[in-house]
């Protein structure tokens, strides 16, 4: 599979540090069948990469296709729009229709993702992104230990931090880190520490992670190893043990958390197409942070990549490595009604001449004209 990073003279994005060799991939050969039976294309974050890749059914192969970002981490996709928390900034892409065709190659695309909007937030290491029934990003701020929103004249709106978090302080007290949502708010997050102190959560990271119900500030699980990304999904919370490289399910009710696959890599990173789990996988660096983990001591050698996992037998139906390039993914969104999407993160013609209007503007436009009508989720003021 042959990756595409793709150059242009000017970007939009900060371009990334350069990684120390070019990324590459292998997959299973049923891999692109399965996202066609799903009718869905994959996004995958790598902050140590610095890319966004979007993954693709083509032919009989993947074709990975590597955009830059600065430190790109939490996703969110809902209606053609696309949030993505990366370096010191939260950007928001949408999908334009009427240019798909347009991109190069002319006529594969099924989706375009234009940039409409990007807010400083100061590096505040953004972790997981969610959008709630009204639209709204909320984003887990893990160097301020809470939960946050944006408006226009703030770098961040603090809404919510566990009850022993004293204090709002860059100090990364307990790394808060995943996010998931019910009924369309904000319900349940994952910690690695119950601190108050600055980096207190390294302390006891092997063990000492948590979850929490963000409408009742209560612990309902404790002795977690890196705990991530929990997702509610048809009544059941799901959650990734990382340390032990493990998927599983919560009981809320007896308060448990039972496995139902182990896989060779450190999760991180997952959504859900029909009965389909698709999840991260990181090598996970040989440094202070990530040592005295289970999945350390279990595995020598650990994978980087995307796994996906029938969700009711925990068997692995497909899986793509990174080989070279890529040793970390942060999130992984699938793309629904998508199998070949675009993102440009250059400053290209197509980005300079896409001029999307609403509705009652396109009778004042002189004819012919290239603004494309705006769909539904774009109407409404400019930031």
């Amino acid at each position: 599979m042959a990756a595409r990073p793709d150059a242009a003279p000017t970007q939009l994005v900060p371009p990334p540090a350069e990684t120390v060799e070019p990324p590459r991939a292998v997959h299973t050969s049923n891999f692109p069948d399965l996202l066609r039976q799903l009718n869905v294309s994959l996004v995958v974050t790598t902050y140590q990469a610095g890319k966004v890749v979007l993954i693709r059914a083509e032919g009989d192969h993947l074709n990975a296709h590597f955009r830059p970002f600065e430190r790109p981490m939490g996703m969110a996709y809902d209606k053609g729009r696309l949030v993505i928390g990366a370096g010191m900034q939260v950007w928001e892409f949408f999908d334009v229709p009427a240019v798909a065709p347009k991109a190069e190659p002319v006529g594969r695309h099924d989706a375009c993702f234009l940039p409409r909007r990007c807010h400083f937030t100061g590096d505040v290491d953004v972790h997981e992104i969610a959008l709630d029934a009204a639209g709204e990003a909320w984003f887990v701020n893990t160097r301020f230990s809470c939960l946050c929103t944006l408006d226009l004249h703030s770098s961040f709106v603090p809404r919510w931090r566990p009850p022993f978090v004293s204090a709002l302080a860059a100090e990364d007290r307990c790394h808060l880190n995943g996010l998931a949502m019910v009924g369309g708010r904000p319900r349940y997050v994952t910690a690695l520490g119950q601190t108050d102190a600055a980096g207190g959560w390294r302390a006891n990271k092997a063990a000492g992670g948590l979850l929490m119900d963000v409408t009742t500030d209560e612990v309902l699980l404790r002795g977690l190893s890196m705990p991530h990304s929990p997702r509610w999904r048809d009544g059941t919370l799901w959650l990734q043990e990382s340390g032990d490289g493990s998927v599983g399910r919560v009981d809320l009710d007896a308060r448990s958390y039972t496995k139902i696959c182990q896989l060779p890599g450190f999760t991180r990173g997952m959504d859900f197409a029909g009965p389909v789990a698709f999840v991260g996988l990181s090598q996970v660096r040989e440094s202070a942070t990530f040592s005295g983990l289970p999945i350390t001591r279990r595995l020598s050698e650990r994978v980087c990549g995307v796994y996906a996992v029938h969700v009711d037998t925990g068997e692995v139906l497909a899986f793509l490595h990174f080989t070279g390039g890529v040793q970390e993914v942060f999130a992984v969104q699938v793309l629904p009604d998508t199998t070949y999407p675009e993102m440009l993160v250059e400053s290209t013609d197509l980005v300079r001449h896409a001029y999307v209007l609403p509705d009652a503007a396109l009778a004042d436009v002189a004819r012919p004209c290239p603004a494309v009508p705006a769909e539904p989720w774009a109407d409404g003021p400019s930031p």
